[in-house]
């Protein structure tokens, strides 16, 4: 579809990189579970297409979706969210290279750069992104990349992605070698947050959250917005081999097609519960970028089209939390977020669970705080099951 170039995000969530079979007419692209390809002729291979590891035509079509979503030059798919931030800095680091973090990310990023990639002799420095001073002054001749989550996972801190990309900017002039700015936008979402407009170099999500959105599929993404480090991503995917299989592939394309709906659904409620939970008298605090009390609600309403189904509240204490979490019976007790079903965690012992105590208390994640990911059900029922949580508080 030649029109999706100028199309809304709605359109292109149906339409780009979703061609009618050429063989069949079929309007859903086909799941392609071949682990090779004949080729007509020694070194002529049909349409580009010789292993699967290298290429795949239903995750070539999930691709092209993800990228035009994003806005950028290239994606590339991968068999989980942590594949995919493994396979970027693969890419794009390497050994005396240095990299600023936001400090509020999730668990898996941290244990990931801390337990895996510095062992490599990548160093990095975790910063307060929300502050931009502090941002700036990290940066070093070495810097090669900062990378942030916004918003953040659970705390939903904020970072100024145009801001942020700036600084990647003047340090790329200052320092003579590039600097890239990556940013996971799974909470967000295209459909709600753009950071390839506001001067990211790339984008990472993890698609078993909302891009997914059926807690069926496990997966990751990364959107580059140019040419050439797609290609980058593109030799460490073949060279690695961390791919997406061709279900997955379809089931996150699947799911894609209803990512306007589901997000408006998402955001309705959550801004619904967050408002409920923020004038309760047994919640101490809630974070939500679209409540006028979060400290960057100005620069989510300028930054992000919606605020999201995303949110997190702190009830004291361990026991209160569990307490409320074992009182919930529409909000499922499980790791993840962003299906069509709600669901509740508990960051300090499921999502954050790797990180050391202190790491937790500088991060403001709390034994007390909970997570919600706002599902599409009734938004009465959702906010009458929280009540019904705070009751056992």
């Amino acid at each position: 579809m030649s029109e999706t170039t100028t199309a809304g995000l709605g359109t292109l969530c149906v339409h780009a990189g979703q061609e009618p079979d050429t063989r069949t007419g079929a309007v859903t692209v086909p799941i392609y579970p071949t682990s090779t390809y004949a080729q007509d002729a020694l070194g002529s291979p049909r349409a580009g297409f010789e292993y699967a590891r290298s290429k795949n035509p239903t995750r070539a079509a999930l691709e092209a979706l993800l990228a035009a979503l994003e806005g950028g030059a290239a994606a590339h798919a991968f068999a989980s969210g942590q594949a995919a931030l493994a396979s970027f800095a693969a890419a794009h680091l390497a050994a005396g290279d240095h990299v600023v973090v936001s400090r509020a990310s999730y668990g898996g990023t941290f244990r990931y750069f801390t337990k895996v990639l510095a062992g490599f002799g990548v160093a990095f420095s975790w910063v307060d992104t929300t502050d931009l001073d502090a941002a700036r002054a990290a940066v070093t001749p070495a810097t090669r990349l900062l990378f942030v989550e916004t918003p953040a996972n659970p705390t939903m801190e904020l970072s100024d992605l145009a801001a942020l990309a700036a600084i990647a900017r003047e340090a790329t002039a200052q320092h003579g070698a590039k600097v890239r700015l990556a940013v996971d936008n799974t909470f967000a979402t295209p459909f709600f947050q753009r950071p390839l407009a506001l001067g990211a170099d790339a984008v990472l999500h993890s698609t078993t959250k909302y891009l997914n959105g059926h807690s069926d599929s496990l997966g990751g993404a990364v959107v580059s917005a140019t040419a050439e480090d797609g290609a980058r991503i593109a030799f460490v995917q073949n060279a690695a081999g961390a791919i997406l299989s061709p279900f997955d592939a379809f089931l996150v394309t699947r799911g894609v097609k209803t990512l306007a709906l589901r997000m408006r659904a998402h955001d309705a409620n959550g801004r619904a519960v967050a408002a409920f939970l923020a004038a309760h008298s047994k919640v101490a605090r809630v974070l939500y970028p679209g409540l006028p009390s979060h400290p960057q609600h100005a620069l989510a309403s300028r930054q992000m089209s919606g605020f999201g189904g995303m949110l997190a509240l702190d009830l004291g204490s361990y026991d209160a939390a569990k307490r409320f979490l074992d009182a919930l019976r529409l909000f499922t007790l499980a790791e993840s977020l962003g299906g069509v079903e709600s669901l509740a965690g508990h960051p300090a012992s499921m999502s954050h669970g790797s990180l050391a105590p202190e790491e937790r208390a500088a991060r403001g994640i709390t034994d007390g705080l909970v997570r919600l990911s706002c599902g599409i059900e009734e938004t009465e029922d959702l906010v009458a099951d929280v009540e019904r949580g705070l009751g056992e508080v």
